[in-house]
């Protein structure tokens, strides 16, 4: 959502040079150019010209370290303002309170309530062992209590039972009653919502806060609607009190100024961004990390948390094993093909990769999107058992076979095979040399490989990025285990044809 404000910055602070002390000139320059690409990323105008006036106040005359860049040394402040902007510390949403704790979902009607709703009751239940029941409060719209009831079965969460007839009030009077009654430790209440925000809608939202006084109020806000959404929070804000915001379709290609704006404008906090359509999209916001994103720095935390939340340990485990070995069959790399796009795909990994931004436009230039990892997998699973574990077996009558049963062709096999066969000539390298795999997957646990092993691992493009990252490699994707994708050049990104 941020990549388009992400390149406008970084063009102009590389724009940024002279020595000594950072000159009125020089900063004035920059800012205008922050303040242009911060409206066209749908910021609020007041919080446009107080985040400028602050950048501008600890800019002008710093002194520049002689080792530093002046673009460098202005980066930092507009990163430390960014934190300070979106909320420095990250607050994930509270139970602290006697059970059942109600959390009340308010929102536009098409913002991702309900959906959120059963995204954060399965979190609730998984990370933190909650017993949780969720209530549809909507009467409104035509199948809203349904529909949580078949997210609810989806996701393994319990659902209040529907009573035709009942008012929003009456609803979570009664959820209330059987959260208790059911020694339920959270209480998710979805409301109705509207196409806009209208007194009814207000004075619902206000009755239904009585009634149940609930610990946490979370608006729900579509990161897509720009601007209008930071109204949105405004008027709930006013007559609702909300305690936090939770952002939908982070993922889209919106400009990114509701989340720049929001935080500034109501003064509660993004306490969760929803990343994608699936019910394990949802993240906690991360001031910090959500700056880093924007000024092109990656985010190597949020990738290793999230490939340790996704990757199976025991299976990271056993591949760890025969990767020392120097055994690298093709059921191995449909594994790691699937670990990769279980982190998000190789754009999502991409774009936590310090410095990969352009490298991902690169890729996305040359037609190697995830899509791609989708044919390969859909090759690999055309194969026979036989054939996975010795691709030596793959005729020219085989991968016809092979080709028509996955609906590719047989070129697509082929540079399957090749970037196989470099892959395992790469484990095999690793394995004999000393700090190699062994360094990355021995007794204590992930290190960093000697210079040998680091050299080695940059033959394999993207794999080297991957498995050199601080402190050893992700959980099954060690040294190498993102591979390298047809057209990618050893360690020198993607050719791209002119």
């Amino acid at each position: 959502m941020f990549e388009t404000l992400s390149d406008r910055l970084g063009g102009i602070f590389d724009k940024i040079t002279g020595r000594g002390a950072l000159s009125d000139k020089d900063v004035g320059e920059a800012l205008r150019e922050v303040r242009r690409a911060l409206l066209e990323a749908d910021v609020a105008l007041d919080v446009v010209r107080g985040f400028t006036e602050k950048v501008r106040e600890k800019a002008v005359g710093a002194e520049v370290v002689r080792s530093v860049k002046p673009g460098q040394m202005v980066v930092k402040i507009v990163h430390d303002e960014l934190v300070a902007m979106l909320g420095a510390e990250a607050e994930p949403v509270s139970l602290a309170a006697a059970p059942p704790v109600a959390l009340m979902m308010v929102g536009l009607q098409g913002s991702g309530k309900t959906t959120t709703t059963a995204k954060l009751a399965k979190r609730l239940q998984e990370r933190q062992k909650k017993k949780v029941l969720m209530a549809s409060l909507d009467t409104r719209r035509p199948a809203a209590q349904e529909q949580l009831k078949v997210l609810g079965e989806q996701v393994g969460v319990a659902t209040l039972p529907i009573v035709a007839g009942q008012t929003p009030v009456d609803i979570a009077t009664r959820a209330m009653n059987a959260a208790r009654l059911g020694g339920y430790d959270v209480l998710m209440l979805d409301t109705a919502g509207r196409t806009h925000v209208d007194e009814p809608l207000m004075i619902e939202m206000q009755e239904i806060r009585r009634e149940t006084n609930p610990h946490e109020v979370l608006l729900v806000a579509d990161a897509l609607t720009g601007q209008d959404a930071v109204n949105v929070a405004r008027s709930f804000d006013e007559r609702v009190n909300i305690s936090g915001i939770v952002l939908t379709r982070v993922d889209g290609d919106g400009r990114g100024g509701a989340a720049l704006s929001m935080r500034a404008v109501t003064g509660k906090p993004i306490k969760l961004i929803g990343t994608g359509e699936t019910m394990d999209a949802l993240e906690d916001f991360h001031p910090s990390r959500i700056a880093d994103r924007i000024l092109g720095m990656g985010d190597i935390v949020s990738l290793v948390e999230k490939a340790a939340q996704e990757i199976d340990e025991e299976k990271a485990k056993a591949t760890a094993a025969k990767l020392k070995k120097g055994e690298f069959d093709l059921a191995d790399l449909a594994d790691q093909l699937t670990q990769m796009q279980k982190i998000g795909g190789m754009s999502s990994i991409m774009g936590m990769l310090p410095g990969m931004g352009k490298m991902k436009k690169q890729v996305a230039a040359a037609g190697m999107d995830d899509s791609i990892v989708n044919r390969q997998l859909a090759i690999i699973s055309s194969m026979t058992k036989k054939e996975r574990a010795k691709p030596a077996l793959l005729n020219a009558s085989r991968k016809k076979r092979v080709a028509a049963g996955s609906g590719t062709q047989v070129q697509e096999i082929n540079k399957l095979l090749k970037m196989h066969r470099q892959m395992s000539d790469m484990m095999k390298k690793l394995g004999r040399q000393k700090g190699g795999l062994a360094g990355l997957f021995g007794g204590g646990g992930p290190q960093m490989p000697d210079e040998a092993s680091m050299d080695a691992m940059r033959q394999g493009g993207m794999g080297g990025s991957l498995g050199s990252l601080p402190g050893g490699s992700l959980p099954g994707l060690g040294g190498g285990g993102m591979p390298r994708l047809p057209g990618m050049g050893a360690g020198k990104g993607p050719k791209v044809k002119k």
